[in-house]
């Protein structure tokens, strides 16, 4: 089941949105302001957001910018009748994923929903997980309220394992988002690895990065490894 919050100020589309959607067996809520929805993200887990660009008491473009900041990674697709590059490129900058223009075709909707279902949002600024928080945008990650002192690939490996969390991540995983297909023939991995649990986890009661025998690792509380 793919779990959709449509945020459309439009009824007559928003209940042919919804029909749809639950047609293909998506489970769909509606909201018809920006605040509104707010509210309902909040309370709520979706899989992915449909957001009118012109909506009343928070436009979708505002929305979008909070949610990012607030380290949302859910992924969102915009609905607007605005057809420019220049709004196309507002949308993107405010955090969106996709960007489909009014009118549209109705199972090209659903496609890409359904894509956007299958992945995290890529356009979060701030990633959390219990007292750990990486600032995407400045490149800073902080444990408790403390900086940790990262270089470039443990900071690539912590972002790396955050997204994908709680899913375990494989070495060749690792390996391919700090070097792409030039990887080097060492323990640069292993060696960048301890120096990342070192800053994450010393003299820490709960470690969040674990070793998990024949798959890889994962950053996660309360885990066996």
């Amino acid at each position: 089941m793919i779990r959709v919050l449509l945020v459309e100020d439009n009824r007559d589309l928003a209940e042919t949105l919804i029909q749809l959607m639950e047609l293909e067996q998506m489970v769909p809520d509606h909201s018809s302001n920006g605040v509104a929805a707010m509210e309902l993200i909040r309370q709520n887990h979706y899989d992915v957001l449909v957001l009118d660009v012109g909506l009343p008491k928070m436009d979708g473009l505002t929305l979008c910018e909070h949610l990012r900041r607030d380290g949302m990674d859910t992924p969102i697709l915009f609905l607007t009748a605005r057809d420019t590059l220049n709004d196309k490129l507002a949308g993107f900058a405010a955090g969106g994923d996709d960007y489909l223009v009014k009118p549209f075709d109705n199972e090209e909707l659903l496609v890409r929903i359904k894509v956007l279902s299958r992945r995290r949002s890529g356009e979060v600024q701030q990633l959390r997980l219990g007292d750990l928080t990486v600032d995407i945008k400045r490149h800073k990650a902080f444990r408790g309220g403390c900086e940790l002192k990262l270089a470039p690939a443990p900071f690539t490996i912590l972002e790396t394992l955050l997204r994908a969390s709680p899913d375990v991540v494989s070495r060749n995983e690792l390996e391919f988002a700090l070097w792409g297909d030039d990887i080097p023939d060492s323990n640069a991995l292993k060696v960048h690895i301890y120096y990342l649990r070192r800053q994450l986890d010393h003299a820490r009661p709960s470690p969040l990065l674990h070793t998990i025998p024949g798959k890889g690792w994962v950053l996660q509380s309360n885990v066996e490894s």
